[in-house]
């Protein structure tokens, strides 16, 4: 995977997770709000009859506040989800494009240094100090 198309793919992911979590947001906010204002019982003069659970309380709403707010959580969990598959590919191809780089420049390094990749002449794995 080249440069260009990493970038382009991490971008990507962005421009999906961004708007997807933002709407998410977005739709939580309204969830709230909805629970705040609308009334608990139906009111047929308003139109408000369908019912909403939210966090445990039901409330009543016209079926064009249902509508918007149902397609609102949709359509962010699918777009969050698009850019979350995005990113993970990206880490995906990333991570085994750098690990098959980093092979070989651990190869070159222990044939360079007589104490090979963990500085000690003897052998021995160099241990850290806890505190």
């Amino acid at each position: 995977m080249n440069v260009h198309q990493e970038a382009r793919l991490r971008l990507l992911a962005l421009l999906f997770l961004l708007p997807g979590l933002a709407g998410l947001i977005i739709s939580a906010s309204m969830s709230t709000y909805y629970l705040q204002t609308l009334p608990a019982m139906p009111v047929p003069i308003e139109m408000r009859l369908t019912p909403r659970n939210i966090h445990g309380t039901i409330v009543y709403q016209t079926k064009r506040e249902d509508m918007v707010l149902t397609a609102m959580e949709h359509t962010s969990v699918g777009v969050f989800l698009v850019g979350l598959g995005l990113g993970l590919v990206h880490m995906w191809k990333w991570g085994i494009a750098h690990a098959i780089g980093a092979e070989g420049e651990e190869d070159e390094y222990e044939r360079e240094s007589p104490e090979g990749l963990n500085g000690r002449r003897d052998g021995r794995r160099a241990t850290r100090a806890r505190y």
